[in-house]
C-alpha cells in the first residue's frame, strides 16, 4: 500500500490520524471570520482545513437557481440560492488570501475543486493534494484533470457504489494521479446511526488497497473517535466556532471543543491500539512483582517437616516463589522452623 505524503507528514496505516477541519462555507463569505476559523483550527490541533473550490457558475445550473428562490428556513437559508452560492463562493483572491493565512498559522490548506479551472487554481497555490467531493466520484471529466496533475487525492464515496470507486480509482490511475486514500462517507446530514457502516473502512482497504479514513456528516464526536479506532487514517469533520450561526453547515459541525476532542482523542486512540504483537511493558513487568502472589506457609511448621500442598498458601506480593513454582516445593524439606503466614523463600528448602 502507497502511504500519502502531504508535505512530508506521511497519511495512512500506521501513521497518526490525518485531521482535516472542514471549513467549506462556514466562513459565510466573510474572511474576516475566514481567519478565525483557520487560526481556531490550528489552535486545536488539526492537521489541515478544508475549504470548497466553487463558483456561481461551476457548480449549479441556471435552472437550478430559477427552481430555488425562497426558503422557509431563514436560519440556515437567505435569499435565493444563487444570492448563497455568490456570498458563500470561495473567490480566486480569497483563495489565496486563506492560503497565506494558513501558511501563516502553519496548518495546511486542502479545498474540493469543483471545475477543471478550480482545479489549477488550487494548484498553483500548492495544495500538498486534491480533495474530490463524494458528488464528483463519477464526474470523470474532473478526476483526469485533478489525476493529471500528479499529486496525491483524496476521494470520498458517499452515494457511491464499489463499481464507481473502482472505476474513478482507475481514471485517476490512469491520468497520473499520486497515491490515493478514499474516505467512507455517508452523504446525510447527519445520517442516521444504523447508515452509517463503519465497517466499510476495512472493506473499502481490503478491496483496494489503499489508506482509508472516514468524513464525517454525524453530529458530536464519537463517530468519528469511533473511525479513527477502526484504523481510519483521515478523518474529515465540518467545522465552525459557533453551531449557531446563521448558514448552511454550521449545525452540524464541531465547534472548538469538539474539534479538539477529536484531534486529541484520535491520538490517544491510534496510540493506545499499538502492535498485534503482544508485548509486557517494564513498568507491567515490575507491577508483577507488588500484584502478583508469593507462596506463605498456611501453619507453622519445624525443621525437617516435608512440604505438603495443604500446606501453603498463595499471597501478595510478588517477589518470592510463584503460584506456578508450587510443583518445586512440594515434597521438600524445610531447613529451619517457619511460622504460621511466613513467606517462603528458595534458600529454605533442602
Amino acid at each position: 500500500m502507497e502511504l500519502l505524503n502531504l508535505r512530508g507528514r506521511l497519511v495512512g496505516p500506521g501513521c497518526p490520524p490525518y485531521i482535516i477541519a472542514e471549513i467549506g462555507a462556514n466562513f459565510n463569505g466573510d474572511m474576516a471570520l475566514c481567519r478565525k476559523l483557520i487560526d481556531a483550527a490550528k489552535d486545536c490541533g488539526a492537521d489541515a482545513v478544508k475549504f470548497q473550490s466553487w463558483s456561481v457558475d461551476s457548480l449549479i445550473s441556471r435552472a437550478e437557481y430559477a427552481r430555488n428562490t425562497s426558503y422557509t428556513d431563514a436560519h440556515r437559508h437567505f435569499g435565493t440560492l444563487e444570492e448563497m452560492v455568490k456570498r458563500y463562493q470561495l473567490t480566486p483572491e480569497q483563495h489565496k488570501e486563506a492560503a497565506s493565512c494558513c501558511r501563516e498559522r502553519g496548518i495546511e490548506f486542502l479545498s474540493s475543486p469543483f471545475s477543471p479551472l478550480e482545479v489549477d487554481l488550487l494548484d498553483s497555490l500548492g495544495v500538498p493534494c486534491f480533495k474530490v467531493a463524494s458528488m464528483d466520484i463519477n464526474h470523470l471529466t474532473l478526476l483526469r484533470h485533478v489525476g493529471s496533475k500528479g499529486k496525491p487525492v483524496i476521494l470520498s464515496t458517499g452515494m457511491s457504489t464499489i463499481g464507481e470507486i473502482e472505476r474513478a480509482l482507475d481514471v485517476l490511475r490512469q491520468s497520473g494521479s499520486g497515491p490515493v486514500a478514499l474516505l467512507h462517507c455517508i452523504s446525510i446530514y447527519p445520517p442516521r446511526h444504523e447508515d452509517i457502516h463503519l465497517r466499510n473502512m476495512a472493506m473499502l482497504q481490503k478491496a483496494f488497497d489503499v489508506p482509508v479514513g472516514f468524513s464525517d456528516h454525524t453530529l458530536g464526536t464519537a463517530i468519528p473517535l469511533a473511525a479513527i479506532a477502526l484504523g481510519g487514517c483521515i478523518v474529515e469533520k465540518h467545522f465552525t466556532l459557533d453551531k449557531g450561526m446563521d448558514g448552511w453547515d454550521h449545525w452540524i459541525s464541531a465547534d472548538p471543543a469538539e474539534m479538539k476532542t477529536i484531534v486529541e482523542g484520535g491520538k490517544n486512540i491510534f496510540d493506545a491500539l499499538g502492535s498485534f504483537v503482544r508485548i509486557v511493558s517494564q513498568a507491567e513487568m515490575e507491577k508483577r512483582l507488588k500484584y502478583r502472589r508469593r507462596l506463605v506457609l498456611k501453619r507453622g511448621l519445624k525443621k525437617g517437616s516435608v512440604l505438603a500442598e495443604s500446606d501453603l498458601d498463595f499471597k501478595r506480593p510478588g517477589n518470592g516463589i510463584h503460584p506456578d513454582e508450587l510443583k518445586y516445593v512440594v515434597g521438600r524439606a524445610i531447613k529451619r522452623d517457619i511460622s504460621e503466614g511466613e513467606e517462603l523463600e528458595w534458600l529454605d528448602l533442602t
